[in-house]
């Protein structure tokens, strides 16, 4: 999906968590930074939290955010740079040498990858100490690295040569590069850098982020060039136009102008609300859009069986990129803006990911054209469609369906499913075309015979891959469950499911009233769950899993300890452990964990920047507890601590 798109959901959630905060969830992307750093990789601890920017869309918006800063502040002034697009990243420098750098992670938490980043040429390994009085005792720098367009190009030419998949965008290729596990991989890439924030810092005082930038630069670290101090909003929004204007001049993707309040006094002053800091927003561009023919619309099927179509397009330049495929959607969404294929319609590309058709130009339809209607059969197996009544999505009905096949073995291997590394997107379709796999099941049969036939496989990498799936039939039921694909059963319900019934067996034989009394299950994932327990196939697939080793069972609840029969919310961060573990010792002490706050909840535990959740409590009278509270209750401090 595109940034504009994301954008606008992401702004619509909030609005929805703000009107019913009871909806909130612990994992909602309003609640998080980033993603979860990679296991690959040692971990790399913030000092402070690198957080994430709210967005502001039009001037309006900008204007908005001057007037909520200056009702906290008073007089105030801003420094305006230009948004790169590309990974966020940390370095902390002890006495002039750098020591240790990560990417930004969930913000608390990334991938140390100090070995790789030290391959980035831009980036000082030494401080510079000719323009300053004496190297800063210890300094983090925070910048994004990047790609250049000009080596992006020449790295997906000579791809193409080799006969390799081009890289999607530069941001992806940048990420990609920052966390290969070879060194010399990433140095290949020509990653490049810009400075644009100083974090913890000792030996040198600061008073403003422009004297941040220009302690950056002073020290060796390359810090954009365009940047403007602005002492009024108005010179801010004119920054952002004129740049807005000039992006394509660039050698660099930049996909906005991030607004900062210069004062770090005042900076500190007006602080953070959850994910974002209140002196700081990032005024994004307007999506990029054309106008092309539409050719026709192209049907692919999905890993749970939905039909996707997509628009085929004449060619068109957006923003420096010839764009020839662009998503629909779905059914309805064609339906309800009349896109017909003839048409000449209108394409929005936000950054450079795949574009979006917003609707036709109906005043140059010159001739009647057919409405479209989605296939009766699927186009890859040839099987019936299912039109659900009051659904948006069509479905294949067949379960092996060649193009399910290779997106369920994906998924079945994910990091958050079974995490069987070695099977990626490249293994998935390699096995499942050879014939190697024609369902889940058959990854437990694989041996050294049959992974021989796949190129470019070694024998290292044969006996990797078998270890790893070995390995991985222990993951347990829940993430069992999580991998099997069911519909809406993802990771957070395939945890509750797992708790409750216990086993496989159990969950199988479960009718949808005992499903129904989980909490968090509703009726449609009881209702998808007996769907997918009554296919022959299924059943005949889960019987071989348990065949080939597979564990099936987990852990029940605990029946006695001090938390029994007892439900909590987490929220906010913990000072001494994260809330994944205080979830994992409330089980273990019998209690239950859900995700938002009901009169059912006995207990909110409460940590830094709670967000609506405690709010809820206290409107509800549910009792809030700190972390020293939840420890005593789990009888793991003394009674009078």
């Amino acid at each position: 999906m595109s940034d504009a798109e994301y954008d606008q959901l992401f702004r619509e959630l909030r609005d929805l968590e703000e009107r019913y905060p009871e909806l909130v969830t612990s994992d909602s992307p309003t609640r998080r930074v980033g993603e979860a750093a990679s296991e690959k990789f040692a971990p790399y601890a913030h000092l402070s939290p690198m957080l994430s920017l709210a967005n502001a869309f039009d001037a309006g918006e900008l204007r908005a955010f001057d007037g909520r800063v200056r009702k906290a502040g008073g007089a105030v002034a801003y420094v305006a740079e230009l948004k790169i697009d590309g990974l966020a990243i940390s370095l902390q420098y002890r006495n002039g040498t750098l020591e240790r750098g990560g990417t930004r992670g969930d913000g608390v938490t990334g991938e140390d990858v100090t070995a790789n980043l030290r391959t980035v040429r831009s980036i000082p390994l030494r401080l510079r100490t000719d323009r300053v009085a004496g190297v800063p005792a210890f300094l983090e720098a925070r910048g994004e690295v990047y790609l250049r367009k000009s080596d992006f190009e020449k790295i997906n030419a000579r791809r193409e040569r080799e006969g390799l998949a081009p890289f999607a965008n530069p941001r992806n290729a940048a990420a990609g590069a920052v966390r290969q596990l070879d060194p010399r991989l990433t140095a290949e890439r020509k990653l490049s850098f810009f400075a644009y924030a100083v974090g913890e810092l000792k030996g040198v005082a600061l008073k403003s982020q422009w004297g941040a930038l220009e302690l950056l630069r002073e020290t060796g670290f390359p810090v954009n060039p365009n940047i403007r101090r602005c002492a009024t909003i108005d010179d801010v929004i004119a920054f952002c136009g004129e740049w807005e204007s000039k992006r394509d001049d660039l050698d660099y993707e930049i996909d906005g102008v991030v607004v900062k309040v210069d004062d770090l006094a005042q900076q500190e002053r007006l602080g953070s609300a959850g994910r974002d800091p209140r002196w700081a927003t990032a005024y994004k561009f307007r999506a990029r859009e054309a106008r092309t023919k539409l050719v026709d619309i192209a049907i692919t099927v999905g890993r749970t069986g939905t039909l996707n179509p997509n628009a085929v397009l004449e060619p068109v330049q957006i923003g420096g990129v010839t764009v020839r495929n662009a998503t629909l959607h779905n059914a309805e969404y064609i339906r309800n803006n009349d896109i017909r294929i003839g048409d000449v319609v209108t394409v929005v590309r936000a950054g450079d990911v795949i574009p979006r058709v917003v609707g036709p130009v109906l005043e140059l339809r010159k001739k009647k054209l057919a409405e479209f209607a989605m296939p009766d059969a699927c186009p890859v197996c040839g099987a019936d469609v299912d039109h659900p009544e009051g659904e948006a999505m069509s479905r294949c009905t067949n379960a092996a369906c060649p193009a399910q096949v290779v997106e369920r073995v994906r998924h079945f291997a994910s990091r958050g499913a079974m995490d069987i590394e070695g099977i990626g997107d490249v293994m998935a379709a390699q096995l499942t075309e050879l014939g190697l796999v024609k369902n889940i099941a058959d990854i437990y049969a694989l041996d050294a015979r049959a992974l021989e036939r796949v190129p470019r496989t070694g024998e290292k990498t044969v006996t990797n891959l078998l270890r790893n799936i070995e390995t991985s039939k222990q993951r347990g039921l829940a993430r069992l469950l999580s991998g099997l694909g069911i519909r809406f059963v993802g990771s957070q319900n395939a945890q509750l499911l797992a708790d409750e019934f216990g086993s496989m067996e159990a969950l199988q034989a479960a009718e949808e009233e005992a499903l129904l009394r989980v909490e968090g299950v509703g009726a449609e994932i009881a209702q998808s769950l007996r769907l997918f327990f009554a296919q022959r196939a299924n059943r005949a697939m889960l019987e071989r899993l348990r065949t080939l080793g597979v564990a099936m069972d987990a852990p029940r609840r605990s029946r006695g300890g001090p938390l029994i029969g007892k439900t909590f919310v987490l929220t906010g961060t913990l000072p001494g452990m994260t809330r994944e573990e205080a979830a994992a010792l409330i089980q273990q002490a019998g209690g239950k964990v859900t995700g938002s706050v009901s009169k059912r909840t006995d207990y909110v535990v409460a940590g830094a920047d709670p967000g609506s959740k405690l709010a809820k409590a206290e409107a509800l009278d549910v009792p809030v507890l700190d972390e020293a509270a939840l420890r005593r209750l789990l009888g793991t401090f003394p009674t009078d601590r």
